[in-house]
């Protein structure tokens, strides 16, 4: 076994794929800023596109911004293969649309991000393809949800926004016993903290906008599983269905943030903790979830499946709607913006803002509170944004 084999996941997170670059000794590999790759002849340029040979052809079909990017998420995750895409949601159409057609069905957790409840409830159903959501936390009704033609089980875990988190392992056991693919959103937790495929799962996605690029300056995704369905992906979902390829100064951004992974998200989770427990006692929280919090409804997963708790805190604030948005217009240090995982805490409304797809009727049946907000833990002093935040909580 060579010292590459023994080396722990953070140091494999900053060496794995990188090398000085051959004609120049470049320590990072450089920006190549190009929509098109030359070939020594046709006959050459022939072979490429019929598979024949391997080689770079055109950026949307490949770049070595993206391998390096794409082989370092994949060591990550513990995957065969990873594709990146230009955004999560490119990432996430691109595999959905590469397993699903007309006649097709999906089983899908009723908590998700609102584009992607979006995606399944009011577009997909346009070209055939019907959706059943589910709590994926009472694994008897996902049993009961599959059909002759479902062809996915899909969900979050942690899920976005409440944070509930679900046995994965046991999720992917139904999906297999039905013979179907399952895919788990990875987002709020990165390679870092969970690795789905660990517990079975098929897929990964991940909104690379968020944690792996860290600085709020890219929008990405990636697709992480078997080199098989990433192949597939590659070549039906990005190449032809989405075209949501991503740029190479953007992959070469997502590589400078993922150096710094470990380090942000341990800061990031030990931030949030002391933040939810300062939360979970003031006297304008109605309730609040926090995978780190001893009350929290899962514990024993939260400890199977995740090295940390992660940074994402929501809560309740008593007074109602209009309370919750007092608040949110009352922080002057924590940015009032939606995304997540940036060095800045962000906090957002999600009734209003990201899950505004949900009807009033769904947003309760997902556990989604008109009074709920939503907190990205940043990398600030945690001292700094509780008193941000208990300022704002006394305006409401």
């Amino acid at each position: 076994m060579s010292l590459h084999d023994k080396m722990r996941l953070a140091t494999r997170i900053i060496h794995f794929g990188s090398h000085p670059d051959p004609h120049t000794g470049s320590l990072n590999v450089p920006i190549y800023q190009t929509s098109t790759f030359v070939f020594k002849s046709a006959e050459e340029g022939g072979r490429r596109f019929s598979g024949q040979e391997k080689g770079y052809i055109y950026t949307r079909l490949g770049n070595p911004n993206h391998v390096v990017i794409e082989e370092k998420l994949a060591m990550m995750e513990g995957a065969e293969a990873a594709v990146c895409a230009s955004s999560g949601m490119g990432a996430i159409a691109a595999a959905f649309w590469t397993l699903l057609g007309q006649g097709t069905h999906v089983v899908a957790d009723k908590t998700l991000y609102g584009c992607t409840y979006s995606l399944l409830k009011h577009c997909m159903h346009r070209y055939g393809v019907e959706t059943t959501f589910v709590d994926c936390s009472d694994l008897k009704a996902v049993e009961a949800a599959f059909r002759p033609n479902t062809k996915l089980l899909y969900f979050e875990s942690p899920a976005n926004p409440t944070l509930a988190v679900y046995d994965i392992e046991a999720l992917a056991a139904i999906g297999h016993r039905h013979k179907v693919m399952v895919g788990v959103d990875n987002t709020f937790c990165t390679p870092y903290l969970q690795r789905p495929l660990e517990f079975g799962v098929d897929f990964v996605i991940h909104s690379a906008t968020k944690f792996l690029n860290g600085h709020g300056d890219v929008i990405a995704g990636f697709v992480a599983g078997t080199k098989a369905f990433i192949d597939q992906v590659r070549a039906e979902g990005i190449k032809d269905m989405t075209g949501s390829t991503l740029g190479p100064f953007e992959a070469f951004l997502i590589m400078r943030g993922i150096k710094t992974l470990p380090l942000r998200m341990d800061r990031h989770c030990a931030n949030a903790q002391v933040v939810a427990e300062h939360l979970a006692g003031h006297p304008m929280v109605e309730s609040i979830a926090y995978p780190g919090l001893p009350g929290f409804p899962a514990r024993d997963l939260v400890k199977k499946q995740m090295l940390l708790p992660g940074s994402l805190i929501t809560f309740n604030v008593k007074g109602g709607f209009e309370a919750a948005k007092a608040v949110a217009n009352a922080v002057e240090m924590c940015a009032l913006a939606v995304s997540l995982g940036d060095v800045e805490t962000l906090i957002q409304h999600p009734a209003s803002m990201t899950h505004c797809s949900y009807k009033p009727d769904e947003l309760a049946e997902a556990g989604i509170g008109l009074a709920m907000l939503r907190v990205s833990v940043g990398l600030e002093d945690p001292a700094d944004v509780i008193a941000d935040l208990d300022q704002a909580l006394a305006k409401a």
